[in-house]
């Protein structure tokens, strides 16, 4: 069964095309991801799907409701985490949960089992005001707000942004959690690192969907021998090797350089003493396998024109 089903949706600010024909489905129970950077068209696609903006062209179904016109009946289905903290900032951690609860003519008591595990880490906390909360607090605050009426469907915009990397994996502990609760999980992020964390992921660039795929298979579907290279000086290899004749993509990563050859196999002894020949020193160069975010690189390289 799908929980989500979006069709040729198209969205324009002005000259900018925010959304180009982006089609996709969610089944039910699924942990979607989208894996994109800022400005890619994420937060206007989750807009759309809950029932914030309308759409240029183009329909979305969502837990079996037409987002724009059946837009009422589908909030009561829908938790709904924004990127940027929206809760009442003035109101305490207690107050802002009692509040979302009443709005959905619920209470924190009936549903309390499903926030149980999140709400507990800061409910000791629960007469400070949200504003002074931490990062990691305020969005396990914001995700207590947005399950406490039980949604079908919970829709997360980049909800570990700006969060330190333990409470970035508590959270995604926590959704796991959720998902065995039978909730459908939409998620986006920037950190190509959790697009592992999901079912199935769709990388997502200047509002093109790239693919759509599980996080393994997009993996496979890198279809170049990969090199690590390092050297002493990594700003200068960085221009050495784009001018290095068989180069088909370079990119820093980390402490090193991702490196794809035009030839496929790379010729270790040929562009070794070319870089020695640019002054580098201490150079290594080993194969590696790829990743997610080498998939996503290499897309976004065969899109430019």
């Amino acid at each position: 069964m799908q929980a989500i089903n979006v069709s040729r949706i198209c969205k324009s600010f002005g000259n900018v095309q925010a959304l180009k024909d982006i089609s996709f489905d969610v089944s039910e129970n699924e942990l979607f991801g989208f894996i994109g950077p800022d400005g890619a068209g994420k937060t206007t696609l989750f807009r759309i799907l809950t029932t914030l903006l309308i759409p240029d062209s183009g329909k979305a179904i969502v837990a079996g409701l037409d987002a724009t016109k059946d837009f009422k009946k589908l909030r009561k289905k829908l938790g709904y985490m924004p990127g940027r903290f929206s809760l009442y900032q003035d109101l305490t951690v207690e107050e802002n949960l009692r509040f979302f609860a009443s709005i959905f003519k619920t209470t924190i008591t009936e549903n309390y089992h499903l926030v149980k595990d999140i709400y507990s880490q800061i409910e000791p906390f629960k007469k400070r005001r949200a504003g002074k909360l931490s990062g990691g607090m305020k969005q396990k605050l914001a995700l207590s707000c947005a399950l406490i009426h039980k949604p079908e469907i919970l829709i997360l915009d980049e909800p570990t942004t700006g969060v330190d990397a333990v409470s970035r994996k508590e959270f995604w502990e926590m959704l796991k959690q959720l998902k065995n609760e039978g909730i459908t999980i939409v998620v986006s992020t920037p950190y190509m690192d959790e697009a592992g964390l999901c079912d199935r992921v769709a990388l997502f660039q200047e509002g093109h969907i790239l693919n759509i795929d599980t996080p393994v298979n997009v993996v496979k579907s890198f279809a170049y021998p990969l090199y690590s290279i390092k050297s002493s000086n990594k700003y200068a290899l960085l221009n050495a090797v784009r001018e290095y004749e068989n180069c088909h993509s370079v990119y820093p990563f980390g402490e090193s350089l991702h490196y794809i050859d035009k030839l496929g196999k790379l010729d270790l002894d040929m562009i070794g003493s070319y870089l020695k020949n640019k002054g580098l020193e201490q150079i290594e160069i080993s194969e590696i396998p790829a990743d997610i975010e080498d998939v996503f690189m290499d897309l976004m390289l065969k899109r430019k024109p």
